[in-house]
């Protein structure tokens, strides 16, 4: 076993907890809905149609993807009636777990030796 395997463990423990809002916040569809609502700059909150309007997505699936964002904890709703209005409001656990995984993963890469050379010096 190598001197890195607990870390490595507890590292990848950390990624699993960060799952699903890496799931949700990888998504391309998902980034782009996400700078659309900000862009219109409505912190009250915006409506599925409002923000259909501004993607190049169909009505279900700017529902579909606002359920995963709502899901992984980046996005929340209110109602007003009928009336739905999604706004950004993180759940600053699943947010600080991310953040403390991408310090721990960079603190411990930057501990690992240069392993291009290595590699490199092993071929000849």
């Amino acid at each position: 076993m190598s001197e890195h395997s607990n870390e490595i463990k507890q590292l990848a423990e950390e990624f699993e907890a960060c799952q699903k809002v890496l799931l949700a916040l990888g998504d391309e569809n998902r980034q782009h809905l996400i700078l659309e609502m900000m862009k219109i700059d409505e912190c009250g909150g915006v409506r599925v149609g409002t923000i259909t309007e501004k993607t190049n997505l169909s009505r279900p699936a700017v529902s579909h993807h606002i359920q995963i964002l709502k899901e992984a904890g980046i996005l929340k709703m209110r109602r007003e009636g009928t009336k739905h209005y999604y706004y950004f409001d993180a759940d600053t656990e699943a947010m600080n777990r991310l953040i403390h995984m991408l310090e721990h993963a960079k603190r411990f890469m930057e501990q690992l030796p240069d392993r291009s050379v290595q590699k490199a010096e092993r071929r000849l």
